[in-house]
Formats: C-alpha cells, sequence, structure tokens
C-alpha cells in the first residue's frame, strides 16, 4: 500500500518576551522624545509672546516728545484775568498746534476752553419778535472735547488733553528724568528749539514761561507763506455731534448761499475828546444793513436764491428786508435739531461756520484774502485809528 506523504503545517513560535519589552521601551522613548520636544517648542513660543507683549495704543506714551503751552488758552499771559472769543482763542490754539508740528512734539491740550461772556447769549438762536434776548447760557467754560474732534485733529497734529492719565504720567517721569526731564522755555524761537539739540532730547517743553498772548508766538502769523495750518483747520475739526448737525440743516436747505454778518461788538464807537462819534471800521455799520447788503451780494447771488444768514446781531428783523430778493434762513429755523445738541454759542457759531463753508457762494464780512468775497472792504485787523463812520455810499452826499 502506498504510503501517503503529507506536508508538515506551519507553526509559528511564540515571540520571545525579550523582544516584546525591547519594543515598548524603545515605542514609549519615542513617545516621551517626541512630547518633551514640543512643549519645549510651545514653551519657547509662549516665552516669546510674553517677553514682547503689544501695547494697547501701539506706542509708549514715554517714547513720544510733549508740547505744554499751559492749561488755559492765553494763560499765562494778559488774557487769564479774561476771556476772549471763539475766534481770538482759535488763532492761540492754532499757533500751538502749529508749533508742536513743526517740533513733532504732541500737543497738551487744555481739557477746556473758557466761554466769552459778551458771546454767550441765547438770543442769537432763539429770534423773538417780541425784543432782544439778554437771556445767556449758564456756562463759562466747556470742555474741549465738546467742541473739537481730537481724535480727528490727532491725524494731523498728535494731542492729550491735560486732564488725561498720559499727561499724569509725562508729568511724574518730567520730575525723575532730571534736566532731561523738561524744559521752561520763554523768549525761545521754535526754529531754535528745533535747531538745539538739547530741547530735543527733552521729554517736555514747557512755554508757560511766556508772558505773551499765545498767538504772539508766531510771529509771522500774517505772512500767509509762513502759515502751517491753514485758517480753516480748526473749524473743520469740530466735534462730531456738531458736523451730524451741520449735515442736516445742510441737507433741508438744499443748495444755498450765504453770508457771515459780524456786527454787535465790531461796530461800537466812542467819542473823541471833541465830542465826534469814531469807530475802528468806518464802513462796517453801513456794509452790513439790509440795503447795503443786497446792494453788494448782488453781483453774486441772484435773486430767488435761498440765503442763510449767521450773524450775531440780535435785532428781531434785522434782516427781513433782504427776504424781497432771497429765501432768508437762519439757525433758528432750525431750533428742532440744534436745541438737542448746542449747550452754549461756541458750539452754535461752529455747527454755522460749517454750513458757511457749504454754500455754493459764500460771503464774509471782512475781506480775507484776495480771492474771498466780503460784505465791507473795512480791514479785519484793529488798525487802533478810530475814525468817523460813514452812513453814505461814497461819493454820495448824505
Amino acid at each position: 500500500m502506498a504510503s501517503i506523504h503529507r506536508n508538515p503545517k506551519n507553526k509559528h513560535k511564540p515571540r520571545s518576551p525579550f523582544v516584546l519589552l525591547v519594543s515598548s521601551v524603545v515605542l514609549i522613548s519615542l513617545f516621551i522624545f517626541y512630547f518633551t520636544s514640543s512643549s519645549s517648542v510651545i514653551s519657547s513660543s509662549s516665552r516669546s509672546l510674553t517677553l514682547s507683549p503689544r501695547s494697547v495704543d501701539g506706542k509708549d506714551s514715554l517714547s513720544e516728545r510733549y508740547l505744554y503751552w499751559g492749561d488755559r488758552i492765553d494763560c499765562p499771559g494778559k488774557h487769564c484775568d479774561s476771556c476772549e472769543g471763539l475766534g481770538h482763542q482759535e488763532s492761540s490754539l492754532r499757533c500751538a498746534l502749529e508749533e508742536a508740528l513743526y517740533l513733532k512734539r504732541v500737543f497738551v491740550m487744555p481739557s477746556r476752553m473758557c466761554i466769552s461772556p459778551i458771546h454767550n447769549k441765547k438770543g442769537i438762536l432763539h429770534r423773538s419778535s417780541n425784543g432782544t434776548s439778554e437771556e445767556r447760557w449758564a456756562a463759562s467754560s466747556c470742555a474741549m472735547d465738546s467742541l473739537y474732534d481730537l481724535d480727528l485733529i490727532s491725524e494731523t497734529v498728535p494731542v492729550i488733553l491735560d486732564n488725561s492719565k498720559t499727561w499724569y504720567k509725562v508729568q511724574s517721569s518730567s520730575m525723575k528724568l532730571g534736566e532731561r526731564g523738561a524744559a521752561h522755555v520763554a523768549g525761545v524761537s521754535r526754529a531754535d528749539l528745533q535747531r538745539n539739540h538739547f530741547y530735543s532730547n527733552i521729554l517736555l517743553i514747557n512755554r508757560t514761561a511766556s508772558p505773551l498772548s499765545w498767538f504772539m508766538e508766531c510771529k509771522d502769523r500774517n505772512n500767509r507763506s509762513a502759515i502751517i495750518l491753514p485758517y480753516t483747520f480748526l473749524p473743520t475739526m469740530a466735534a462730531r455731534h456738531l458736523r451730524e448737525a451741520a449735515d442736516k440743516i445742510r441737507r433741508l436747505l438744499g443748495e444755498y448761499d450765504a453770508i457771515h454778518v459780524r456786527r454787535g461788538d465790531k461796530i461800537k464807537t466812542r467819542k473823541d475828546r471833541f465830542g465826534v462819534v469814531r469807530t475802528l471800521h468806518p464802513h462796517l455799520d453801513r456794509d452790513t444793513r439790509p440795503e447795503f447788503i443786497q446792494r453788494r451780494i448782488s453781483q453774486w447771488i441772484p435773486p430767488g436764491r435761498t440765503l442763510f444768514i449767521a450773524s450775531n446781531e440780535r435785532s428781531p428783523g434785522f434782516f427781513s428786508p433782504l427776504a424781497t430778493k432771497y429765501k432768508l434762513a437762519y439757525s433758528s429755523n432750525y431750533s428742532i435739531i440744534l436745541d438737542s445738541v448746542v449747550k452754549n454759542n461756541y458750539q452754535l457759531f461752529m455747527i454755522e461756520r460749517l454750513i458757511l463753508f457749504g454754500a455754493k457762494t459764500f460771503v464774509r464780512t471782512f475781506k480775507e484774502d484776495e480771492t474771498g468775497l466780503s460784505l465791507t472792504d473795512d480791514p479785519k485787523k484793529n488798525t487802533k485809528m478810530w475814525q468817523i463812520p460813514v452812513y453814505t455810499i461814497d461819493g454820495e452826499e448824505s
């Protein structure tokens, strides 16, 4: 009988316990190495982030240099005990901002602006047919940021307020830095401040030692080529809520023309020792009366146009004769917009000024440049020459 040959089955031999132990150790070692390496990288990255944090505002306040002129516009100076009008204070403020821009410094702006009582009567906004209102707004000062958009100003000239935490920090640091902390300057021109390396390294330049009104530091202010910031700079930097109010009124006006009629304090008179009445602007009272205004502006503004009038004249109906030729509009026509916004006459004038700038044709009271239109040819600057007022057309007998 033939024998049957069977192939033997392959039998797997069990792995050695030693081999399994070695493999486990290797795997565990690799895992530990990978984990510790990753942790090291993460830890290193964390330390790197911790050592170089980003500042909230993007810059350290002490890496800047500052310019301080005082805690009130024109003070120190001869106007500490008084308060000038908005235009005068803006001239001074613009002068200080120009110097900060020229020196590449942060300007420390007063946190409040004083309000002249003679320019703060409510009658200008709330016109009444019963007579001239002498009621005044109670405020004798207002917050600077209620007038101006400080963020908007800082896009051209960086500013901080003198009641800010940054200013307190700068003051504290200036005392600790000794000679490099602060320099009190008086009679030093901005050009000298820029050229002298001693001043360039000082944290704070303090101009409060000067007894002059701020605008007097801009000695070339009458030379337009020397002006860094134009006259229109601060008017266009009005606080957002003032700009929004002006925009609403402009939309309601549609296309319009405008005149600014400065009377009030500018037409004051006095008698000389012979009893003759004199004034600093001999033609102003005449040129800002309705019949003369109409004669003057007819060459620029055709009849039938909407005419927005901004004026400090408080006599009710004073400009009514112009209604025979134009559709008259005043800020008082828009009290529904302004009553919740305006808290003093400075805010009102800033809104009116924006409306004036938005007119198709804008006629100022005084001629301020060669191309500008004006109601009178009398110079705006106070000439100190008291002259006899003129009430007739030149060349005609009264």
